[in-house]
C-alpha cells in the first residue's frame, strides 16, 4: 500500500522506521512546522523531519494539515494515511482523502485513555498493563473502530520515556500487521464500547507539582508518568525543584509522623537523601535538579547543600 505518514515525535519516528522495513511504500511524511526552541529561539527540525530527510522521503509541513495540506498530500496518491502521535485534529476532508481513509497508531488499550497523553496518565494511574490500538480515525477524538490491539505489561519503574519506546516498537509491528490485513481484505473493524471510555487532557507544567496529600505509591507513579516531560517538581525556597525519580521510604523507625505536615522534609542529608512526609508515610525524592543546576542524586546534592528539616515543599 502507498502510505502518507503523519507524525511529529520520537514515537512517530520509531513507528515510521518499522513501516519502511515492510512491503508498504511511504510516499510522503507530514509533520507540523519547525518550532523555536531554547532561550535563543533557534528554529530546529523535529526528529521525524531529520529522519525523513535522511531517508530521502518527501517532507510536508503544515500548521494545520486540514486547512492547508489536502491537495499536496493528494498529489502523492496515497492508498491510506497513517497517523502516529501527530497532534493535530483531522477534518473530514483529510479523513476522506485516501481510499482506506486514516489509520491511527494509538498508545493505549482503547476505549480507555483517549487523548493526547495516554502513556503518561496510564503511569500516573498506576496501571499494570497498556498497549497499542490500531484504529480507523473518526471525527470524534479516538473514537473510531478498532482494527488491531495488543498489550504489554508495565514495569513498576517504567518512566513515560521508557514506556514510549516500548510502545513505539510495538506500534510499528501492529501497524504493519494492520496494513497487511487491510490490503488483503481480511481486516475486521470492532466498535469501541463507549461505556468504558476514559479521556485525559494534555499535559502542562502547571499540573506537574507533587501533591503530598497523595500516597507514596501515587507520588512514585506521578513522577515517572511526567518523566521526561513536563517533569514533576516541588517548591524549595520559592523556586521549582525538579524531581526525576521518587520512591516510597519505609525506614523511618523512631519518627513520629504526626509531628510533620504533608509536604514537610523529615530527613535531608547526604546519608539518607531527601525524605518528605506524604499521606501514608514518607517518600524519597531520589533524583532532583535545582534551578540552573544539574540533574543529580539527592544524596549528592545534599552533601553540598542544606535543606532545613520541616521545610515544606508543597506549592502554595
Amino acid at each position: 500500500m502507498k502510505v502518507a505518514f503523519l507524525g511529529c515525535s520520537e514515537f512517530s519516528t520509531i513507528v515510521l522506521n518499522r513501516l519502511l522495513q515492510s512491503r508498504h511504500k511511504v510516499v510522503c511524511v507530514v509533520s507540523s512546522l519547525d518550532k523555536e526552541r531554547g532561550r535563543g529561539k533557534r528554529v530546529e527540525m523535529s526528529e521525524i523531519k531529520k529522519f525523513a530527510l535522511s531517508h530521502n522521503l518527501p517532507i510536508l509541513q503544515y500548521k494545520s494539515v486540514s486547512k492547508s495540506g489536502e491537495e499536496e498530500i493528494k498529489s502523492y496518491n496515497p492508498d491510506v494515511l497513517v497517523t502516529a502521535s501527530f497532534g493535530q485534529l483531522l477534518r473530514e476532508n483529510i479523513l476522506n482523502l485516501a481510499p482506506y481513509g486514516v489509520i491511527n497508531v494509538h498508545a493505549s488499550l482503547l476505549p480507555k485513555y483517549r487523548g493526547s497523553a495516554p502513556i503518561n496518565f496510564c503511569l500516573i494511574n498506576g496501571e499494570k498493563e497498556t498497549g497499542i490500538t490500531i484504529m480507523q480515525t473518526a471525527l470524534k477524538l479516538d473514537s473510531g473502530d478498532m482494527i488491531l490491539q495488543k498489550s504489554i505489561p508495565i514495569d513498576k519503574n517504567d518512566t513515560a520515556g521508557d514506556l514510549t519506546l516500548k510502545l513505539a516498537t510495538l506500534g510499528g509491528e501492529c501497524l504493519v500487521e494492520a496494513l497487511d490485513a487491510l490490503e488483503e481484505k481480511r481486516a475486521k473493524f470492532v466498535k469501541q464500547n463507549e461505556e468504558l471510555m476514559t479521556y485525559f487532557p494534555k499535559l502542562d507544567k502547571e499540573m506537574s507539582y507533587i501533591d503530598f496529600d497523595k500516597t507514596a505509591d501515587q507520588i512514585h507513579n506521578f513522577v515517572r508518568g511526567l518523566n521526561p516531560w513536563p517533569l514533576a517538581r516541588v517548591v524549595l525556597n520559592g523556586e521549582p525543584l525538579i524531581v526525576y525519580s521518587a520512591t516510597p521510604y519505609d525506614n523511618f523507625i523512631n519518627v513520629n509522623l504526626n509531628d510533620y505536615e504533608h509536604g514537610e522534609v523529615v530527613f535531608a542529608s547526604g546519608k539518607k537523601g531527601l525524605i518528605v512526609r506524604c499521606h501514608d508515610g514518607l517518600v524519597s525524592l531520589d533524583i532532583i535538579q535545582a534551578p540552573n543546576g544539574k540533574k543529580m542524586d539527592a544524596k549528592a546534592y545534599l552533601n553540598g547543600k542544606k535543606i532545613e528539616i520541616k521545610t515544606n515543599l508543597t506549592k502554595k
